[in-house]
């Protein structure tokens, strides 16, 4: 299965590079919940509530047919998805190219990824990375499939990604908490300890 996540500096170029408002959002909008491309690609106006900052997927639009809802909690996303639904009808699809809704973009991710110096990743590699973000943000695993719509446990931990500076990290955090938990005269009684078994044997007369 593929390994791949879009890193912070990453995510900044994409930005950096984009030049469309659909693309921008939905690349805002899959980098903070891990949504699929078909969820996104059917979401409606009417499923997004600017007042109450609320995104809505309805029953059986979603791949486990189960809806969800999540919080805006992104001013930036909240200003994009603002554009996006600009004089448009409640039935009509949040992400389009003019007046037509978006279907195939895979022609305009890659050619954004080349522009921003990141060729090889895929749009679904959003998905695995608003997991290991969320995970590393210490959300609850339960609360993370709840987001992004993973139905069971055996699925959802073949996406939340852990790499080699998620390991340091974690041993680093670690390392810290055990010198905090460290007795104040451990360090003395070792030295203590050390000098007398350094001394010269007692000769006895």
């Amino acid at each position: 299965m593929r390994q791949g996540f879009v890193t912070p500096e990453q995510f900044a170029k994409l930005v950096a590079h984009c030049p469309d408002l659909w693309l921008r959002t939905m690349l805002e909008t899959g980098y903070n919940y891990g949504w699929r491309v078909s969820e996104l690609l059917n979401l409606r106006v009417g499923q997004i509530d600017l007042v109450a900052r609320t995104i809505r997927l309805d029953p059986g639009t979603t791949k486990n047919q189960e809806g969800r809802e999540v919080t805006i909690e992104s001013g930036t996303l909240l200003q994009l998805l603002r554009h996006c639904v600009e004089g448009k009808r409640p039935e009509e699809q949040v992400f389009t190219r003019g007046d037509k809704p978006v279907r195939d973009f895979r022609k305009s991710w890659q050619n954004l990824c080349t522009a921003a110096g990141v060729p090889t990743l895929l749009f679904h590699d959003l998905r695995r990375t608003a997991a290991r973000n969320l995970r590393a943000a210490g959300v609850p695993e339960e609360i993370i499939m709840r987001i992004a719509g993973w139905k069971t446990s055996s699925v959802f931990k073949r996406y939340a990604i852990v790499d080699k500076s998620d390991i340091r990290t974690a041993l680093q955090q670690l390392e810290r908490t055990r010198q905090k938990q460290a007795a104040p005269t451990s360090e003395p009684s070792l030295r203590h300890e050390h000098s007398s078994l350094s001394q010269p044997p007692t000769t006895v007369h």
